[in-house]
């Protein structure tokens, strides 16, 4: 199974456009959609990109292993969590939400610093 290949099939399995991905990772449409049917190789960057929208090892994307999954840190995990709460939230909330993270931070660091 090529790039390419495994590529769309997580894209099929998520039931997502090319659109979407490109968006996340920061691409065009058309840019995607030439790593999909292997006419172009994703770059370093973009490869971590897809790897952490997938939640797949990169080893996985690049036809290294067959084990979609891999290992899981606690704080990736709980930032799994967090970006799974921020989908199901309204804009508002969203912003809300980040709101109140970015003044816990700095009410720590005031507190330390």
């Amino acid at each position: 199974m090529t790039m390419g290949d495994r590529l769309r099939a997580l894209r099929l399995q998520k039931k997502i456009s090319q659109g979407e991905v490109a968006r996340y990772i920061g691409i065009t449409r058309s840019a995607y959609s030439h790593y999909e049917i292997n006419n172009r190789q994703p770059v370093y960057d973009t490869l971590i990109k897809l790897s952490a929208y997938f939640d797949v090892s990169l080893d996985y994307i690049i036809g290294g292993s067959t084990g979609k999954t891999k290992p899981e840190t606690p704080e990736v995990q709980e930032t799994n969590e967090v970006l799974d709460l921020l989908k199901h939230m309204s804009h508002e909330q969203r912003m809300q939400s980040i709101h109140l993270l970015r003044d816990l931070i700095r009410q720590r660091n005031e507190e330390s610093g």
